[in-house]
């Protein structure tokens, strides 16, 4: 139960247990006054009643003299000092409030870091200055604390004595928290670990690996999608893969990218959607909507997809760590959800098309990291419902005649700013599994592949293309040589030749 002031006393907050009775602080107080359609942060602040700090279940539990007094104001400081800047809070919040009422919050500290934040989003989240004449003297002042959260370099603000360092621009600015899990994958030196193995690995050895690896990348990425495309078709997205970095991000490429990858445009509207969209399943009986996930407006497309641009080439120019862009374009990308088909294709594109771009990659070796993906799923799926089903619940949207949906309330921010620490700790992991599992492993086959291959060359003098019919069928044996393969393509073979294939095959693989 929740009563009226700005900080009430809680045991529970949007269906989520408090670890113990508190007074409801921070972004979450806000939320809660002001009636914020916004997806609940997934760390909330409560202040104890006791004389003890620590983490629980979502929650950063204070002590008592942590607790401000009944004031917006002090309820954003708290925010900013403990929880970070969440840039979507703050833009439904100044949605709220008159310009005045935000010039006189500022102006009651007017030299106050915290003041001089406030104000800079305001301006830069809105569009538009307030009624404050320009800072003449002060320190400049990180925006983003990055003791909470990820920075870049930043550009200065001498308006505000501002260093301005979020990873984004105000048409696209997903925001990543520091979390002990993020800390260490950046530590591991991903990039360090790549380039120490792929050095040990012999030239053409890794060469024949990269072929495999572009194919088993684009089979997977269409797997993923519940598709089980032809070599050819998954040779010819592999090329584009193959590709990623060599051409610059544009609305233009994005469109060249559908292309390749939708093989029959007969019933599929190709481009940019000019209607609503939605992922989910129908209703059986009406055919209606049942989504799990709602796309942005189309009207509002151009505005994201430039936005996703202009980000993704400014955080290539600050050299932002390459898997935290990563996530946050590609992720972006398939969020915004713009075309009506081919969306979950080119966003796995985008994470190969980054991480080349910000020299993650290996010259001529494809990172199949959609493989890690396949391989982890389920919880691929979960990360992805971690964004989409929260933000569900705050669309208003109705289904359309043809069985579509029609979103009847302003979105476009939804797709703008959103937390991506979940997406960016998932593709750390799938990138660490690519560089230490699934690269290793395709090395790996082909070393046991030349081994067992020498031995039938030096023994039976066996053309190439048998041999690699001998591997298949001894694999799909597990071991042993099928029956219908010893009585067709390997009938000349005696079974004493045979045991001692077998036997050679096992001990190599």
């Amino acid at each position: 139960m929740i009563d009226n002031c700005i900080s009430p006393k809680i045991t529970v907050f949007h269906g989520r247990f408090t670890p113990e009775v508190g007074y409801l602080e921070g972004y979450g107080a806000i939320i809660n006054h002001f009636e914020l359609a916004v997806p609940i942060p997934d760390s909330l602040s409560l202040i104890s009643e006791k004389r003890r700090k620590y983490e629980a279940d979502g929650w950063m539990v204070f002590t008592p003299k942590y607790k401000t007094d009944d004031s917006l104001y002090r309820k954003l400081v708290f925010a900013l000092k403990y929880e970070g800047i969440n840039l979507l809070i703050f833009k439904k919040l100044f949605q709220k409030l008159q310009p005045a009422g935000v010039v006189g919050m500022v102006q009651s500290e007017p030299t106050s870091q915290y003041s001089r934040r406030i104000w800079f989003l305001y301006e830069w989240l809105m569009g538009e200055m307030l009624d404050i004449p320009d800072l003449k003297q002060g320190n400049f002042v990180p925006l983003i604390d990055e003791k909470l959260q990820y920075a870049v370099s930043g550009v200065r603000s001498s308006r505000h004595r501002i260093l301005n360092n979020l990873p984004g621009t105000p048409g696209f600015c997903p925001l990543i928290h520091k979390t002990e899990k993020l800390q260490n994958y950046l530590e591991a030196k991903l990039q360090d670990q790549k380039s120490n193995y792929l050095s040990s690995i012999h030239k053409d050895v890794m060469q024949r690996a990269a072929s495999f690896l572009l194919l088993k990348d684009s089979k997977a990425s269409f797997t993923i999608e519940g598709e089980n495309p032809g070599t050819n078709r998954a040779l010819r997205w592999g090329k584009a893969i193959g590709e990623a970095g060599v051409h610059s991000l544009t609305k233009e490429e994005l469109l060249r990218l559908q292309e390749i990858i939708i093989e029959s445009k007969r019933f599929t509207k190709m481009g940019f959607r000019t209607e609503g969209g939605f992922v989910g399943d129908r209703d059986r009986a009406t055919g209606e909507p049942i989504p799990d996930h709602v796309s942005a407006k189309a009207e509002d497309l151009d505005q994201l997809i430039d936005g996703l641009i202009s980000t993704s080439q400014y955080l290539e120019s600050e050299k932002f760590d390459p898997v935290l862009t990563a996530a946050a374009i590609a992720f972006g990308f398939v969020f915004i959800h713009p075309f009506s088909d081919g969306n979950g294709r080119i966003h796995r594109y985008l994470i190969h098309h980054i991480l080349a771009k910000l020299n993650l990659t290996h010259p001529g070796v494809i990172f199949p990291i959609s493989a890690s993906i396949l391989d982890k799923i389920d919880e691929y799926r979960q990360v992805l419902e971690s964004y989409s089903h929260p933000v569900l619940d705050l669309i208003d949207w109705e289904a359309t005649p043809d069985n579509n949906v029609r979103v009847l309330n302003d979105t476009i921010d939804y797709y703008r700013y959103f937390d991506c620490t979940r997406q960016a700790e998932f593709l750390f992991e799938c990138a660490l599994d690519t560089v230490n599992r699934i690269i290793p492993e395709e090395v790996d086959y082909i070393l046991k592949y030349d081994e067992f291959k020498r031995y039938i060359d030096d023994q039976f003098e066996m053309p190439d293309k048998l041999v690699a019919t001998l591997v298949r069928f001894l694999e799909q044996g597990r071991g042993t040589l099928l029956k219908r393969a010893r009585t067709k393509e390997f009938v000349e073979l005696t079974d004493e030749e045979v045991v001692e294939i077998e036997r050679i095959f096992n001990e190599i693989f």
